[in-house]
């Protein structure tokens, strides 16, 4: 039996420009991820950088797993506000799947 791996969207924010597009989109993004499960659980914290470079925000957003993210994604109502925030700020966004609990350091060298 496969279990369903935990989702997530991932973005590195960078120049934000901060005005009335941006709370917008932050007014209505929640709306958005509720019908799919969608949490913020990193959104805002200024990182301590403890190696290497980090220039943005990160925001971490889990799903349930990544056939309910890739439906909020592609969702209309994620894409009518989708524009409010890439014109108004710069950075990157991922989609990456989860580990199950079982998880070890070593099980990628399988």
């Amino acid at each position: 039996m496969t279990q369903n791996l935990k989702a997530y969207a991932i973005a590195n924010l960078r120049a934000v420009r901060m005005g009335p597009h941006i709370v917008e989109y932050l007014e209505r993004i929640d709306a958005t991820l509720v019908p799919y499960g969608g949490r913020f659980i990193v959104h805002g914290a200024t990182p301590e950088l403890v190696e290497g470079a980090w220039d943005g925000t990160p925001i971490v957003v889990e799903f349930p797993d990544v056939e309910h993210l890739r439906a909020w994604y592609d969702s209309p109502a994620y894409h009518a506000i989708l524009p409010l925030r890439t014109r108004n700020s710069d950075g990157d966004v991922i989609i990456v799947e989860g580990v199950d609990d079982t998880h070890k350091a070593t099980d990628i060298l399988d």
